[in-house]
């Protein structure tokens, strides 16, 4: 029944930054004493510490930034395939509304053959025009038939 402290995520470490100015500047031996070689040292590792961090932090960018182009490419794919689906969606749906119209326009010919068929010739060289459309969409037409 106690709660149970969670802690929070702690922040990265980051080295110190470099001084400013270096007042003794020494060497890991010449006219060194003994005791100089062990602060030579120390700084030197601080040094590349500080180069490695640095090193570290640009490559976590250089993927980040390269995580984010491919994200992107990503989306953009995507857009590209809903919006091929939206179009070939769509001429299905023309498809059925233009033969709904057309099986309209036939049952009026069987009823009035006499006034429809001067009006029809006319739509039925448009509908010709958008059925010879039709035929040459690649989309329209089935890849391979099965049971042959």
């Amino acid at each position: 029944e106690k709660t149970v402290p969670i802690p929070e995520k702690l922040n990265e470490w980051a080295p110190r930054p470099p001084p400013e100015f270096v007042r003794d500047v020494m060497g890991s031996s010449a006219g060194a004493g003994s005791g100089e070689f062990h602060v030579y040292r120390h700084l030197r590792r601080r040094e590349y510490q500080r180069q490695d961090f640095m090193d570290a932090m640009a490559e976590k960018q250089r993927l980040d930034e390269e995580f984010q182009k491919k994200l992107e490419r990503n989306k953009m794919i995507a857009e590209e395939q809903t919006a091929k689906r939206r179009r070939k969606r769509q001429k299905l749906k023309e498809k059925k509304l233009q033969a709904k119209k057309n099986k309209l326009e036939q049952k009026k010919q069987e009823k009035d053959p006499g006034q429809s068929q001067e009006q029809g010739s006319s739509e039925d060289d448009e509908e010709d025009s958008k059925e010879e459309e039709e035929k040459e969409d690649d989309a329209e037409e089935p890849s391979f038939v099965m049971g042959r």
